[in-house]
């Protein structure tokens, strides 16, 4: 056993991983939003597919923290896409690159992930104080997201004055890597909240970005309709945090924390619908 799997079911994993980054290359360039909805709907099949694997293998409770975790990250995920836009506006960035940025970017995210998971478990391991911090962390990030900080406040400074040289992605795949690194975070911690398991923590999470550009072009023209999403996310993040808190006397059931989860980023995202119909009406 290699923290929480054998090595076969992390080699397989990462083969699984590889093989759907190369078929995600492959997709037309001027991808319609059929395709990135088809090719969304896939991956999120097949990471359902992937936790009854893990039901089977290991135990119902296992999959249900891989369920929740990644129902956590991808929830996390959706407030990256807004960043993005600033970004790709900021620096002029054409449809077509943006896919060649968000394939870079989606590399990056699946090595820098493993380490912060890494990390963040043997804390968890040898310092059980540490449960305090991240609860912290995912206290601020949840009164920051409630006062109505939106994900452009996300960017830092430095990175909006970059300029991108003439036919260079670099300093745009530096920025997309630096904001998917603060956003994680706020993530890590939060899945952290409901699995201390190494495998379980990083497929929910790797499971999750691997559908970030696609779920980017399938949004796109929806973005705004997702305004009180922020509000939603501020909720989840808080309420995990005293889940963290409280798991020192009480621990709160996975399923009853999915059930919460999904709660809450539900209404939030059935609100913003109703908003921009009552919006459009009126026009």
């Amino acid at each position: 056993m290699i923290a929480g799997a054998s090595w076969a079911w992390w080699l397989g994993f990462h083969a699984v991983v590889l093989l759907l980054i190369g078929v995600d290359a492959l997709l037309p360039g001027e991808r319609s939003q059929r395709i990135a909805w088809a090719w969304t709907a896939g991956l999120a099949a097949l990471a359902a597919a992937f936790a009854l694997w893990v039901a089977a293998a290991f135990n119902h409770q296992t999959a249900l923290e891989f369920v929740a975790g990644y129902t956590i990250e991808a929830s996390l995920s959706v407030d990256n896409l807004f960043v993005f836009l600033v970004l790709f506006a900021g620096f002029r960035i054409s449809a077509a690159r943006q896919r060649r940025v968000l394939g870079w970017g989606v590399l990056g995210a699946v090595a820098l992930r493993a380490l912060f998971i890494a990390g963040g478990v043997a804390l968890l391991k040898n310092f059980a104080w540490v449960n305090f911090l991240f609860a912290a962390l995912l206290l601020y990030a949840a009164w920051r997201m409630l006062r109505g900080g939106s994900a452009h406040a996300a960017v830092p400074g430095w990175i909006r004055k970059m300029q991108p040289a003439a036919g260079s992605l670099l300093p745009v795949i530096v920025a997309v890597e630096v904001t998917d690194l603060l956003f994680a975070v706020d993530s890590i911690p939060a899945v952290l909240a409901v699995s201390h398991n190494p495998f379980v923590v990083y497929t929910s999470n790797i499971a999750a970005v691997l559908g970030l550009r696609s779920l980017y072009f399938a949004l796109s023209a929806w973005l705004d309709r997702l305004r009180y999403l922020h509000y939603g996310l501020g909720a989840v993040l808080g309420f995990v945090a005293v889940k963290m808190i409280a798991s020192w006397w009480v621990e709160v059931p996975v399923d009853i924390s999915l059930a919460v989860i999904a709660g809450i980023v539900g209404l939030c995202l059935l609100a913003g619908l109703v908003a921009r119909g009552g919006t459009s009406g009126k026009g």
